[in-house]
């Protein structure tokens, strides 16, 4: 069942009834602002419309870059060696090691 109503604006240029533009005074598209209230406008939101980007948002960003053009490292060898060593009992931990990893990423 189709419904006859149609309920979009005709403000929209692909309305299914569009409205003679005519009528509405708009025949040549939305009037611009002159060149010295562009000014005027200018001048007031150059004042509010600054963003600052924080340096570490855009270290971020930076390290996001280097990150993704970095090739990638196939560790699939190293887990195969580590779980062999593992379920055979043979893997030992290095625990000076695991220590100081500990400790530098405290301090």
């Amino acid at each position: 069942m189709s419904n006859s109503i149609d309920t979009r604006s005709p403000f929209f240029p692909k309305g299914r009834n569009p409205v003679d533009k005519t009528q509405t005074g708009q025949v040549g598209g939305p009037e611009r602002n002159s060149p010295d209230r562009a000014g005027e406008l200018m001048n007031k939101t150059s004042q509010d419309a600054k963003v600052s980007i924080p340096e570490g948002v855009r270290d971020f960003s930076r390290i996001k870059k280097v990150a993704g053009a970095a090739p990638e490292v196939d560790n699939s060898e190293k887990i195969a060696r580590l779980k062999a060593q593992i379920q055979a009992g043979t893997y030992e931990m290095d625990y000076d090691g695991i220590a100081d990893k500990m400790l530098q990423s405290e301090f």
